[in-house]
């Protein structure tokens, strides 16, 4: 999958202002994003980049005083391992229990759970505040022969925590080949066997409506909310969902949108303004 790195640079810069941009660019499709110089690198598939919605993001922005430019080219493709590599990206460690590296790592602390990644083309390497919440909630949720979906599965790394932690079976789905296809090597670099990664949708759930104990989606506020009624299809009575990927302030909406599908709102959970939301069917 080819990527299209866009670089705004915002005046006056300030993190307030490029907290609100980073909501505003991942509501139209953008998925990694890097703080360089005051100057924020954004990062979206190829076919999903369009000029108009930056435009009317740049328009609408709610901070009058700030004026935004961009830039924007596409991205080569990569071994994201090495440059991961050559970025210092450092082993995660999650609440003293698990840990999140690469095989090029050396001296990884001993944890109760080890998952070995290999980024690839693929973005999702455990460093972000949403990835952080949803591993640190099942380190605290029993799994044990639970059935469990990671939607928008990326590298990986939820599916294959739930499965260390004794979850079985796993579907893990994305909409990018180039994730699909690392998030399998993921899984065997592990030693996982019961994990089936699939390439498509939500609509994958419309159609087949499969069932789950527990499902996961880390994506961003738009997808879940439309998203919202196919994965209520997906869960029976005592059904749970773990959603991230947006700001404490989107909670709201998040929570009609739950409510609209025979959802009940439990709890959330933040960390540096991004939130994480449990549900029950």
């Amino acid at each position: 999958m080819v990527y299209i790195e866009v670089k705004f640079t915002l005046t006056p810069w300030s993190e307030t202002a490029q907290d609100i941009l980073t909501a505003l660019a991942g509501d139209i499709g953008f998925e990694s994003f890097v703080e360089e110089d005051h100057t924020l690198k954004a990062y979206i598939q190829q076919p999903l980049y369009d000029e108009e919605s930056i435009s009317d993001i740049i328009a609408s922005f709610p901070l009058p005083d700030v004026s935004i430019a961009y830039t924007s080219q596409e991205q080569e493709d990569k071994d994201w391992n090495e440059e991961w590599e050559k970025n210092f990206f450092q082993p995660i460690v999650i609440g003293n229990r698990c840990v999140i590296h690469s095989t090029f790592h050396k001296d990884i602390p001993p944890m109760e759970y080890d998952i070995l990644i290999n980024p690839q083309m693929s973005f999702g390497t455990g460093h972000h505040e949403t990835t952080s919440l949803i591993v640190s909630r099942l380190l605290e949720t029993e799994l044990t022969g639970k059935s469990v979906l990671d939607m928008g599965c990326g590298t990986s790394i939820l599916a294959i925590l739930a499965a260390k932690r004794g979850a079985s079976p796993i579907t893990a789905i994305d909409i990018d080949d180039w994730c699909v296809s690392n998030s399998a090597d993921n899984i065997r670099l592990n030693n996982i066997d019961c994990i089936n990664v699939r390439l498509g949708n939500a609509d994958v759930l419309r159609t087949e409506q499969p069932s789950f104990d527990l499902i996961i989606a880390n994506i961003n506020r738009n997808i879940l909310t439309t998203d919202m009624d196919a994965y209520a299809l997906c869960m029976k009575p005592g059904s749970r969902i773990y959603l991230s990927g947006f700001y404490v302030e989107d909670i709201p909406v998040i929570r009609q949108s739950l409510t609209d599908n025979g959802l009940t709102f439990v709890e959330y959970h933040e960390k540096n303004r991004w939130a994480m939301v449990v549900a029950e069917k």
